[in-house]
């Protein structure tokens, strides 16, 4: 896909190194060929450095990637002693011991902390809580962001699009929306997507009434006082917020109404839904989630996820890291 050759092309001769805590993986080990053969990604795996390196030098690789064996590592005691002060009391440093030895992708986060690498991609072999809790606990958010959510880059051919949140907000208040829709914004900037932020609703400019259509009111005028320089308006029907036609109709004089780029859902239930409808009637490829609102990049892979999606999303996160907000 052409985006992908552009992120590619954006981020030659960037040092950007990007840890993938399920090195021994096959999907993660064939995503690393193909980003070590195709990208100026160094991409950082944590496991058994013997099996790794026996691994890809069958595959033809012999450099251009990093290993990490968590259980034998010179910066064990400095990452031991950054996570108890991240954590303030709430962790000893024989639990933090314990924790960075059995559970990879705190040992990730914690390279990112401290910027030994750029962002983390994980989720292949784990739950999204498990990727998602050590980022939030010791990452954290960005100082006006009180959640993080989960964006889909979605492309089909030259299209691309934002939807979100479609993976961690199950039903955001006026306030959560509001800040989704901001950060949804951002991270189309960071693709090279205009935005123009469609509120999406069952209603427009008021067809349709209820708290439902209330609360994307509420939140379409929170996040314009909260970044007045995004075009962002709602509340919008996706036809309305899609076609132009449509759009002359409905919402004559919107900014957003049919040239929306950036889709942001009511709930979780909606923008999940339509992601998926995107993706198998629309013949579109969705990409992610994309954790938004984090101080660095993290993001998760789906269990069922093959080594192009991980090579996608690296590419990606790596994007972040080097455009981060």
């Amino acid at each position: 896909m052409k985006i992908f050759d552009s992120i590619r092309e954006a981020l030659k001769d960037k040092e950007v190194k990007i840890v993938l805590p399920e090195g021994e993986e096959p999907r993660i080990l064939q995503a690393t060929k193909r980003l070590v053969k195709e990208t100026d990604i160094t991409p950082v795996l944590l496991g058994n450095p013997d099996k790794i390196r026996i691994y890809l030098e069958i595959e033809g690789v012999k450099e251009g990637y990093q290993v990490i064996d968590p259980s034998n590592c010179s910066c064990f005691e400095e990452l031991v002693e950054a996570f108890v002060e991240r954590r303030k009391g709430k962790i000893t440093a024989d639990e933090a011991r314990q924790l960075l030895k059995e559970d990879v992708n705190y040992f990730g986060v914690m390279l990112v902390y401290l910027g030994k690498v750029q962002g983390m991609v994980s989720g292949a072999i784990h739950s999204t809580a498990a990727t998602v809790r050590p980022a939030l606990q010791i990452i954290k958010t960005l100082p006006w962001v009180s959640r993080t959510s989960g964006a889909f880059l979605m492309v089909r051919d030259d299209e691309r699009y934002i939807f979100s949140d479609c993976a961690i907000n199950i039903d955001p208040d006026a306030n959560i929306l509001a800040e989704i829709a901001v950060n949804s914004a951002l991270t189309a900037q960071i693709f090279g997507i205009d935005p123009k932020v469609a509120m999406l609703s069952y209603s427009t400019k008021g067809s349709g009434f209820g708290e439902k259509v209330d609360k994307v009111v509420e939140a379409t005028k929170l996040a314009r006082e909260m970044r007045p320089d995004l075009v962002i308006d709602g509340e919008l029907q996706f036809d309305a917020a899609f076609v132009p036609a449509t759009a002359e109709l409905k919402a004559p004089g919107s900014p957003v109404a049919g040239q929306a780029t950036v889709f942001v859902f009511p709930s979780i239930e909606a923008g999940n839904i339509s992601y998926k409808m995107a993706e198998r009637l629309g013949g579109f490829s969705a990409v992610g989630p994309i954790l938004q609102g984090l101080n660095h990049p993290v993001n998760d892979l789906s269990r069922g996820c093959n080594a192009d999606d991980v090579y996608k999303l690296t590419l990606i996160t790596a994007s972040q890291a080097v455009g981060h907000y």
